[in-house]
């Protein structure tokens, strides 16, 4: 057993799994522990709009909910506007205070709702932040904004002031939640599909590229250095397209939530499949199969900064802008819309063009300024035989 332990030692491919191992464990710590390091104290950074269309004491409590919430609050008149910026994921919930919240706030029997929009097309901490949120937004209303409110009104009416203040208090225990979520989410197994799509792709991409890696060092002595790079971003795009509509069918065939069509799905998982692999053999063209590391630390970067598992206005600064520069981000954002409801996928498809395009570049770069390995010549004895 002695011996054959010296014996794998003494090969390199042992220490580097023993090296990938460990670097799996460093690189992984440290991104995670940064990237979501103070995540719950940045609550304060999701955006909820409050959209106020009763012309009597809405005034206030959209007022009093803006001042006194800890989140990014905002005012928005048109009800439409917010909904598209919610949509967008451009806020995180639209509070509703309806024209007839007065009226119905001030007839005995009757009941007041607040409605509360959720995109549920979003990780799926939001919807949990936020339904947290609408419970503590109408605890307000009820404790302060309409008790004051009512009495407000009730007094300017002409009411007995101990009538008011009774009637007050008595609705203010009367006003509800309507909690309405958009592009809902058909259970967990679906929720998981992005963070799912980035994670197979990506490290399927990194594997890919090392054997291709491996191969092209193999054929180096028979195959141009160009000739290989033209070969091997033949078999990524090839295989891009095959790969993508076996993951996309298997989702279509197990039940996968797809607002928007088959076909636009195959086609977004081939261009973002297509840059992960061109992104992740960026590395391996710069550095040799050095450049595994790199795609290490980018795998655990991109899941970090992507908003795939944690909403990206709960990170830091840092990861927020290296999320942006990722091709996952772009990955996420898509198919979020494509699987459960949102906008055009234009703009994530084009981010995911350029940065394919920015990874051809720069491996064309790498290509070009490394030197040619010399092809060896035939021996003397081969190439007599070769004239007889």
């Amino acid at each position: 057993m002695g011996t054959a332990i010296k014996a794998f030692m003494k090969r390199p491919t042992t220490i580097v799994g023993i090296v990938t191992a460990l670097m799996f464990q460093i690189i992984f710590s440290v991104i995670w522990m940064t990237g979501y390091n103070g995540v719950t104290d940045r609550v304060d950074q999701l955006r909820i709009a409050v959209v106020n269309e009763d012309t009597q004491f809405g005034q206030q409590i959209a007022a009093n909910l803006v001042k006194e919430l800890p989140f990014d609050m905002v005012q928005i008149d048109n009800l439409d506007e917010a909904k598209e910026q919610l949509d967008a994921r451009e806020l995180q919930m639209v509070v509703h205070v309806p024209a007839d919240f007065s009226q119905k706030a001030s007839v005995q029997g009757e009941q007041a709702s607040v409605q509360y929009l959720i995109n549920e097309s979003n990780p799926a901490l939001i919807k949990s932040i936020m339904s947290g949120a609408a419970s503590q937004m109408t605890s307000e209303i009820n404790t302060q904004a309409v008790s004051a409110g009512l009495q407000n009104v009730l007094g300017s009416l002409n009411m007995p002031e101990e009538q008011a203040t009774a009637a007050a208090a008595s609705l203010s225990q009367r006003v509800v939640s309507d909690i309405q979520s958009t592009n809902i989410v058909q259970g967990m197994n679906n929720q998981m599909v992005p963070m799912m799509m980035v994670l197979a792709s990506y490290v399927g991409a990194m594997i890919m590229g090392m054997n291709l890696e491996q191969s092209s060092m193999a054929v180096s002595g028979q195959v141009s250095r160009w000739r290989r790079f033209g070969a091997r971003s033949i078999i990524n795009t090839v295989a891009a397209l095959f790969v993508s509509l076996v993951g996309a069918t298997l989702l279509v065939a197990l039940g996968g939530q797809i607002e928007q069509g088959f076909l636009l799905l195959w086609l977004f998982e081939f261009v973002f499949l297509l840059t992960f692999m061109f992104v992740s053999q960026m590395f391996l063209y710069l550095f040799g199969m050095a450049g595994m590391l790199f795609n290490i630390m980018l795998l655990s970067a991109q899941l970090v900064s992507s908003g795939a598992i944690v909403p990206r206005e709960l990170l830091s600064d840092f990861y927020t802008g290296l999320g942006s520069a990722l091709p996952a981000t772009y990955a996420v954002d898509g198919n979020m819309n494509l699987l459960f409801g949102g906008p055009s996928i234009g703009t994530d498809l084009l981010s995911l063009i350029v940065i394919t395009v920015v990874a051809a570049a720069i491996s064309v770069f790498a290509v070009a300024i490394k030197r040619p390995q010399p092809v060896p010549q035939p021996t003397a004895a081969i190439a007599s035989h070769k004239q007889s």
